[in-house]
Parts: structure tokens; sequence; C-alpha cells
């Protein structure tokens, strides 16, 4: 799956010269927790929540609200945002945005189409692209197997499904620590007990199901 597919387009930005108490207002106003941060037509930087909270005077200051709040008003986004802004390509893999994030541990990512921003792709959206590519919400049923990490055993388990007329709308491998491997196969029918007895037959192991009427 790429970037593309899953990116939020159309972001809401504010740019350098913006006071802190704007870009909060416009985070709270659209419920968002990061903006890129726009010069022109390039990205040149990302403000969050957390850049503002780290701005703000500690408690111990001996400052009074009224010369806080004052000293913040006249700060600006350019002051605090984190740059040079991370950014990638809405052709990228959605794994390479999640390795990305992850390493770099921020949660919002600048997608950049010539070289312009396009869209922005956010924590929120991989774990819906998790959700979507396990099947969780799909009608049907989810299973999942623990099955001998071997040559040929998925196309065993894949027999099994067209044996009964099984259509698989999902599938996942992830591979355990010892000789099996975890399988979530998701299929289009809500009955699966005939599909199950004959994966146990083969010497699989049914861990989990989900059966979803929805």
């Amino acid at each position: 799956m790429l970037v593309k597919q899953k990116m939020t387009a159309n972001p809401f930005t504010t740019t350098p010269g913006a006071s802190l108490p704007d870009a909060e207002a416009t985070m709270a106003r659209h419920k968002v927790r990061h903006l890129p941060v726009i010069d022109g037509d390039r990205v040149v930087g990302v403000i969050s929540k957390n850049d503002i909270a780290a701005a703000l005077p500690s408690k111990a200051t001996t400052l009074s609200a009224q010369e806080a709040t004052y000293l913040i008003a006249r700060m600006t986004v350019s002051q605090v945002m984190s740059k040079p802004a991370l950014t990638i390509s809405p052709d990228a893999l959605l794994e390479e945005a999640a390795i990305l994030m992850r390493d770099r541990k921020i949660e919002m990512l600048p997608v950049l189409e010539d070289g312009r921003l396009a869209a922005v792709i956010t924590e929120s959206d991989l774990l819906d692209s998790f959700i979507d590519l396990l099947g969780f919400r799909d009608h049907g049923t989810r299973l999942t197997v623990e099955a001998r990490d071997e040559p040929g055993v998925l196309a065993q388990m894949t027999g099994i499904m067209a044996r009964h007329h099984a259509n698989i709308k999902h599938l996942a491998v992830h591979r355990g620590k010892l000789d099996y491997s975890v399988v979530v196969i998701g299929v289009n029918t809500l009955n699966t007990d005939a599909i199950e007895a004959d994966l146990e037959a083969e010497g699989m192991r049914v861990i989990g199901t989900l059966v979803n009427r929805d």
C-alpha cells in the first residue's frame, strides 16, 4: 500500500510568522495536533502542540500570568517549530512512512509532490490502514491461525478456503520466533466451523475467531 492511498489531502497549515496563539487556535478549531509550516510554496517546518507546550514558561517562573501571556503572544511559529521538516513522497510505501515516524518519534509527515505540500500522513492514517489490512470492520469472519512455517502450508490453507467456497478478503502473515507462523485470514462467510475443522485436521491451530455481521 502506498502513502497516496491513505494520506489526508488538503491539510491545515500555518506560516512561520504566525503567532503561537494563532497556531494553537488553528489546531483547536480543526482538532489536529500538528500543522505543516508553509513559506510560499515551501514546507519549512512542522509545529505541534508539544512544541507549543515546550515554549510555555515553566510553572516555577516568577512571571505573572499576564506577563507570560504577553510573552507567548509575541512568539512566532518560526521560533518553536521543528525544522527542517521530515517529508515523504506520495509514491512511498506506507511502511516507509511508518518506519520513519516510529524511528524519529513523530506523529505526522508532510507529503510533498513536485516539491509542494500535497497532503499529510498521520499516526491515525497508519492505524486506519492497519485496521483495513486486517479487515477488522469487514463483514465476514477473521481467523487467526498458527501454522507450520514451511513451504506449501499457505497453499494448503487457501485450498481449504476454496474447497468451502470462502472468498479470501484479507491475508496477513507474521513469522513467529519458533517454527510456526501466525496467519490472519479474513473470509466472506460467517459460519467457519467446517473450515476450522479442516484447518485443524491439517495440523493448523485456530487461536482466534472474530465474526462481524455488520
